[in-house]
């Protein structure tokens, strides 16, 4: 998914109300695929539910390609800055805490408005995909491999990537449930469920 023309960048003197106007759009834009589904989400459409023209669209993403990807790279950014966040140093919490946080830190950026728009996004250009969409991909499998190496901690490496894995296809499954469901999922029940789960496969290796 690129982008066909190259946006503009307004002047150092107008950052901050740039900056604003470029949030609003992206905001707007997920609202707009959240509402009313990827294929509503025309860059015409966009602009009249952010009360701006189309030159504002194009002068700051270039054409609706780009106003898209902007939205991924949102998304893929906080989620990516709070796996980060998580697979700092191991903590003194037992196995089942540390996995629980974990898992429910990473659902709450998963389960997030603009995550769920990208996924609409990213399933509705599959076929349009450059490089750089799958370097998301990556980028975020291997986020994954060090959550599991945290949760995991002691494992030998081949186990680590097998849980990170394992968290990542879980809370995927979920978000497909909830972005097919017209009503919000309490999935609380399967998360702990999850937990458990994988609480006991560690238990079980000999790591609690």
């Amino acid at each position: 998914m690129t982008g066909s023309a190259t946006p503009r960048r307004p002047p150092s003197g107008a950052q901050l109300r740039a900056d604003r106007t470029r949030s609003l759009v992206i905001d707007e834009t997920v609202r707009c695929v959240r509402e009313e589904g990827f294929a509503a989400a025309s860059a015409k459409h966009i602009a009249e539910r952010a009360g701006v023209t189309w030159g504002v669209i194009q002068y700051h993403f270039g054409d609706r390609n780009g106003l898209l990807t902007a939205v991924v790279d949102k998304a893929f950014d906080e989620l990516l800055e709070i796996l980060h966040q998580l697979s700092g140093e191991p903590s003194t919490l037992t196995i089942q805490e540390r996995t629980e946080q974990i898992v429910t830190a990473t659902w709450r950026a998963f389960s997030s408005p603009c995550s769920m728009a990208a996924l609409e996004i990213l399933i509705g250009t599959r076929t349009l995909r450059d490089a750089a969409g799958t370097q998301y991909l990556i980028d975020l499998g291997a986020s994954f491999d060090r959550l599991g190496a945290r949760i995991a901690d002691g494992l030998d490496s081949p186990d680590s990537s097998v849980i990170g894995k394992l968290v990542m296809e879980a809370l995927r499954g979920l978000m497909v449930a909830q972005l097919v469901n017209p009503a919000p999922i309490d999935t609380t029940s399967a998360r702990a469920d999850f937990v458990d789960l994988v609480s006991a496969y560690l238990a079980g290796r000999g790591q609690e």
